[in-house]
């Protein structure tokens, strides 16, 4: 699996900013290490994840000298064990060290997003539902973590507001009712632009379906409401359950016959898996 040509495009915007950030005028311990010192190095997990984010890997090490060499044994989406490593390094020992940190922060926080959206799509494995995720997402890895929802078998949702229209209650309440804000989004959005409108209630469903909307999300539903909206609903637009869905409640929800779940736990609440880069040997080339 590899990330789109949008995704690559961010990246290594993503990675200067972070190699800016933790070097900025220069890696002063590392300037310890004469230049034409080599090194050959590994990467192993220290627990059961979901590896993601190799490109961003790579891309801190080449960035910083392109004759560093990464051999991986494993590729994105593949479930490791405890104990394996995961990739071997061999180059000048400067770069290595240097970029260390930065290689490690993406590869831990990716593969902790995908380990965690793995295991709420496990959940509900066989079930009509399918799982999304939100904007709510690490300032600038938007598309990064995107990405790994995507590898830990995810779907998901607009990346931003520009490639989808969200109809929530404050673009209802200044447009003055659903079908004004529904006809206008038509009015204005570029052709095919999807648009969804958030509802509180059946009878803002009902308004939703009446003016022929063809995604609807759930705000906060009760699982009885849910079932009631599904049954309404009837077929006439998809239905999402949205609202502090977490994985003890993910499903009851599943089995109300909604069409999807949006999780913001995805992305927000993100434990970076435990990963650790070892120098194996330095020396001199030649």
């Amino acid at each position: 699996m590899h990330p789109d040509a949008q995704t690559l495009a961010a990246l290594a915007a993503q990675v200067r900013a972070a190699l800016d950030e933790d070097i900025g005028s220069g890696d002063l311990t590392a300037a310890l290490i004469p230049q034409q010192v080599q090194a050959s190095a590994h990467v192993v997990c220290r627990e059961a994840a979901v590896l993601c984010g190799q490109a961003w890997f790579d891309a801190v090490f080449k960035t910083l000298d392109p004759r560093v060499e990464i051999t991986w044994q494993w590729r994105d989406g593949y479930d490791i064990a405890p104990g394996q490593t995961l990739c071997r390094l061999q180059g000048p020992a400067r770069a290595i060290l240097s970029g260390e940190r930065c290689a490690l922060n993406f590869l831990q926080t990716l593969s902790g997003t995908a380990t965690t959206t793995r295991a709420y799509v496990n959940a509900i494995a066989g079930m009509h539902t399918k799982l999304l995720d939100t904007r709510k997402t690490v300032p600038g890895l938007r598309l990064a973590q995107k990405y790994a929802v995507h590898v830990g078998g995810a779907l998901n949702h607009r990346k931003g507001l520009y490639d989808a229209i969200l109809i929530k209650e404050n673009h209802i309440a200044a447009a003055g009712s659903i079908t004004a804000a529904v006809q206008a989004a038509r009015q204005l959005a570029p052709p095919h632009t999807p648009i969804e409108v958030e509802v509180e209630n059946l009878d803002q469903l009902r308004a939703a379906l009446a003016v022929g909307v063809k995604q609807v999300l759930l705000d906060n539903f009760p699982l009885e409401l849910m079932r009631e909206a599904v049954r309404l609903t009837a077929g006439r637009a998809t239905l999402e359950a949205s609202g502090g869905v977490d994985m003890p409640g993910l499903v009851a929800v599943a089995t109300t016959g909604v069409d999807f779940i949006s999780v913001g736990a995805l992305t927000k609440h993100v434990q970076a898996v435990d990963l650790s880069l070892r120098v194996d040997h330095l020396g001199t080339a030649g």
